[in-house]
């Protein structure tokens, strides 16, 4: 063999070695979400195909009980780097540290926000032939908030307690998975309502046949009830759109909403911070891409940081990679926009 097609050959493996390393160097972390069902283990996804591989991190995106339990995890767990969790459940874990819960401030101080992320639809399901059709009627029923742990019985049973000044009693609670409560709510009917907590629109019901409009009907937000208006100084309104689900609904149904959040640990390692960093890079680069090719709860989603209320903090190496890109973003579009026709024509700008 020629000197010259050795160095090529040689050349070809370096590159190839080259390769394996970069694809041996990618980190494992774990982003913890919900149920297999939802919407967050999608955005979990999202992020582990989109954004995860440019910042060499290999990304598992594990189901969970929910937000409480993903809290848990993200503090205690090896390897969750990431979490997906509700803003009520956010706050309630510092509300009880400031109630004086060590256990709680202790759990909920080192987490850290990385992003605000979309707002999650909270869906009260009743069985078609109920006499209920609002969601202020669910007084005194039988009610599902999902398994303990989950962010969907921390908000089914927060709204509760605004709506009617009191908690669910316990002979009316249950803490079932969304698919059994269902089972129960048509079947036996031992069960009067199922609260459901995912993003529109949400593959539980977006699965569902033509068939279960016979069986289940969505509950509608009066805004102007008071128990409704108590329900909405906390949640958030929002429209339960009859495209998301046109097996389910004939029109757009008015309905309450919890805004969802990624969340990360205060890292001090000097490598975990450059890694995060990264993601947070990533994230902005492909963030286009998440929005046209990911979950379409990602149109929903900006990059801008707003301000946190008491108790939250966004964590610095992921925030400066953000600002920056929100103001490399902003420049970018009036660069564009100052761009004249005449200079255009000159080659001056594009």
């Amino acid at each position: 063999m020629s000197f010259m097609r050795r160095l090529r050959a040689a050349g070809v493996l370096a590159f190839a070695s080259l390769l394996a390393w970069g694809a041996a160097a990618a980190t494992p972390y774990k982003i913890v979400t919900a149920s297999e069902r939802g919407t967050y283990i999608q955005i979990g996804k999202d992020l582990a195909k989109f954004v995860a591989p440019q910042a060499q991190i290999e990304l598992d995106a594990l189901p969970s009980a929910g937000s409480a339990e993903n809290i848990h995890r993200l503090r205690y767990e090896d390897g969750v780097k990431f979490a997906l969790v509700q803003s009520d459940v956010y706050q309630a874990f510092i509300n009880q540290g400031i109630a004086g819960d060590a256990s709680a401030a202790a759990i909920i101080r080192p987490l850290r926000v990385i992003m605000p992320l979309y707002n999650e639809e909270v869906y009260f399901i009743v069985r078609a032939d109920s006499a209920l059709n609002y969601v202020h009627e669910i007084r005194d029923s039988r009610i599902n908030v999902g398994p303990l742990r989950s962010g969907t019985a921390m908000s089914a049973t927060t709204m509760y307690r605004l709506m009617f000044d009191r908690g669910v009693s316990d002979d009316r609670l249950s803490f079932l998975s969304n698919e059994d409560a269902l089972i129960k709510l048509t079947g036996d009917k031992s069960i009067d309502v199922v609260v459901v907590v995912a993003g529109q629109p949400a593959k539980l019901l977006v699965d569902m046949k033509p068939e279960a409009r016979a069986l289940i009907k969505l509950l509608k937000l009066d805004g102007e009830h008071p128990a409704s208006k108590a329900a909405l100084k906390t949640y958030f309104p929002v429209t339960v759109r009859a495209a998301s689900y046109p097996n389910l609904l004939s029109e757009d149904i008015p309905g309450l909403a919890v805004k969802a959040y990624l969340v990360t640990y205060d890292y001090s390692r000097s490598d975990t911070q450059l890694r995060l960093g990264q993601f947070a890079k990533s994230l902005c680069k492909n963030f286009s891409t998440l929005q046209a090719d990911g979950h379409p709860k990602w149109k929903e989603v900006s990059l801008a940081m707003p301000q946190l209320g008491q108790g939250w903090s966004y964590f610095s190496p992921t925030a400066r990679e953000l600002s920056r890109c929100v103001a490399s973003t902003a420049a970018a579009a009036k660069a564009v926009k100052a761009c004249s026709t005449e200079q255009k024509i000159l080659g001056l700008c594009e």
